[in-house]
């Protein structure tokens, strides 16, 4: 497949810049089989049966987003540069895998200090990132990137705006848990205190895995073919407890739903072809297109993504390829919002 073939236009006023609030509030567009409902995001529960299970994404997303300052002595005398570093990936050694701008000011061994309690030696540059050793590590390094970090927004809300303090909620699920994403699993942000009292009353059951969102999620796909992109690997885990939980509810008669594509790209990794669900922990890199035979996920509650992505082909794979285009044809005619901050669909292959 050609990777036209996921384009849409969108109108940039369509883009939000900022989430519902309160963040139940958002509207959510059902489309079950060829029905399309309109409702909010508070109205879950009455599309799910008691006895349905959601599956959650705890990650927790660190503010990555750092701005300092590098300073050399040279011929002329001290020389400074700005520095903006996105933490990518934690390395095994404890370094940090980093993308600086500019990377050309730079050199191996020159430190950048972001902060007066946090600094970084720079240990090794290639194609475009460098590896980063910081100053603190463990607790002391978490508070002090708190501190001195800031959300790192996907390109599409920079670019109309500054990642601000206020981010450093709204981009955060309301339990998010495990630290080590970059990027949150934005289906989760509609969810509120709220909405999880009304999924309990209805019966509906909660399931946790893990899959730290990486800066990958936001590279564009830059060939014709799409079978020829290589996706970002991103690290997940599954608890035993939480396999269990799944095959349980299958078992049951139940649907499984999970909440964003981080949690269905996990799941659909570790199950066997089956659907059954073991302990599972490591990394993934599956591109789901159309073709793809979904093992385990009934339902989806994801947002509205960019043109052209790696999750407008997961989308059409789930719904057929026809079915999503006039799905995000009629959310463009109907104004909902898109990306990160928007609004939320929960797509259901059979009505």
């Amino acid at each position: 497949m050609k990777l036209s073939d996921f384009d849409f236009d969108l109108p940039e006023g369509l883009i939000a810049t900022r989430p519902a609030r309160p963040r139940s509030a958002s509207r959510l567009l059902v489309a079950r089989g060829d029905r399309i409902d309109e409702a909010h995001a508070i109205d879950l529960p009455s599309f799910l049966a008691p006895g349905d299970r959601l599956v959650l994404n705890d990650t927790k997303v660190i503010p990555a987003r750092l701005s300092g300052v590098r300073s050399r002595m040279g011929e002329v005398g001290l020389t400074e540069a700005r520095i903006e570093a996105t933490l990518l990936d934690p390395l095994p050694d404890g370094n940090w895998m980093a993308l600086l701008k500019p990377l050309r000011k730079v050199r191996d061994g020159e430190v950048i200090r972001f902060s007066e309690d946090l600094s970084a030696e720079v240990m090794g540059r290639a194609e475009g990132t460098a590896a980063l050793k910081f100053n603190r590590t463990g607790d002391d390094f978490d508070e002090a990137l708190n501190a001195a970090g800031a959300m790192p927004l996907p390109p599409y809300i920079e670019a109309l705006r500054k990642s601000d303090a206020q981010d450093k909620e709204d981009y955060q699920t309301i339990w998010a848990k495990k630290t080590g994403a970059v990027a949150a699993p934005t289906a989760s942000l509609h969810f509120d205190d709220a909405l999880m009292d009304a999924l309990s009353v209805r019966g509906v059951e909660i399931t946790y895995v893990t899959l730290h969102v990486g800066a990958g999620t936001f590279l564009p796909v830059k060939v014709d073919d799409i079978s020829q992109h290589k996706m970002h690997s991103e690290r997940g885990t599954i608890t035993a407890q939480a396999a269990d939980e799944i095959n349980d509810t299958r078992a049951s008669g139940g649907r499984i739903v999970p909440v964003g594509t981080t949690a269905m790209r996990l799941i659909e990794t570790a199950a066997a072809e089956d659907g059954r669900l073991a302990a599972w922990e490591g990394a993934t890199d599956i591109f789901i297109t159309p073709g793809y035979r979904f093992k385990i996920a009934d339902a989806l509650m994801t947002n509205f993504h960019l043109p052209k992505s790696t999750l407008m082909m997961l989308v059409s794979a789930f719904m057929g390829s026809e079915r999503i285009r006039d799905i995000y044809a009629y959310a463009v005619a109907h104004e909902f919002r898109f990306f990160s901050y928007g609004d939320a669909s929960l797509l259901v292959p059979k009505g």
